[in-house]
């Protein structure tokens, strides 16, 4: 294999993505459709997953809230009835959580962020890490974190806690791991472009008085790269995680958020 070829994922990899119906989670799943694998995901929004599913022909896919570990079951069911195992598990479910603070969040949004966003996250390690250890295709655990898992983030105490968590996580399984020969790294993203990123700039510009041009100015300052990143960026350093040419990259925690400095 030459150097350029290792650059891409061996193709027929089982890829299991969570909340993969749509946003980041659906741009993976097609990025790794085309490179030559199977893909299965799982999503809470049925109306979602028939969409991309009749739309990406390819993909199969289970209804599931990832904060339920009997939901979880079910999805592990189908990938070995579909898949006859596992080779990849992109762990993408998040929710964005309460905004406001501390002492004014609700105990109960509290509890359905870290279900969501962390609890998530060890149910289906728990049950891919069985079928990853049996796999003799490079298996590749990727957590979906957030660039508030390295930065602080005022009055989103929910969120940022639950990202930070996922670093400890992902270092952790990394070492736990890494004698069976399975890597463990996790993405970062930053401020992605799109429609739920242009819904928070609309939302915070009218509540400041601003105009949307100058609110998105505003998060364009904070990255050094001054622009924002895409979904096919993530899916990009998605894909590179699990070709050959990563074969020595675990307990990595990597952004993808051209430098964003500070939130």
């Amino acid at each position: 294999m030459s150097l350029l070829e290792s650059l891409r994922p061996l193709p027929g990899l089982r890829v299991l993505v969570t909340a993969g119906a749509s946003g980041i989670g659906a741009r993976i799943a097609r990025t790794f459709l085309e490179a030559g694998a199977r893909v299965h995901v799982c999503d809470i929004d049925r109306v979602a997953l028939d969409h991309l599913m009749s739309e990406t022909p390819g993909i199969t896919g289970s209804v599931a809230d990832a904060s339920v570990a009997a939901d979880v079951d079910l999805v592990f069911e189908d990938v070995q009835a579909g898949m006859g195992g596992l080779d990849v598990l992109v762990n993408n479910a998040g929710i964005a959580g309460p905004t406001g603070p501390i002492d004014a969040i609700e105990a109960g949004a509290w509890e359905r962020t870290i279900d969501v966003n962390l609890n998530s996250q060890y149910y289906f390690a728990r049950r891919a890490v069985p079928l990853l250890k049996q796999s003799t295709s490079n298996p590749v655990l990727i957590a979906m974190g957030s660039v508030a898992g390295r930065l602080g983030y005022a009055f989103r105490t929910p969120y940022a806690s639950s990202k930070w968590a996922i670093v400890g996580l992902t270092k952790s399984l990394a070492i736990e791991l890494g004698p069976h020969d399975i890597r463990v790294n996790a993405i970062l993203p930053g401020v992605v472009e799109g429609e739920r990123m242009q819904g928070v700039i609309s939302a915070r510009a009218a509540s400041l008085g601003i105009s949307d041009d100058a609110m998105r100015e505003q998060y364009l300052q904070k990255i050094s790269l001054r622009r924002m990143v895409t979904a096919d960026d993530i899916a990009a350093m998605a894909l590179f995680l699990c070709s050959p040419a990563a074969r020595n990259l675990s307990g990595q925690v990597i952004s993808v958020d051209g430098n964003l400095e500070y939130l």
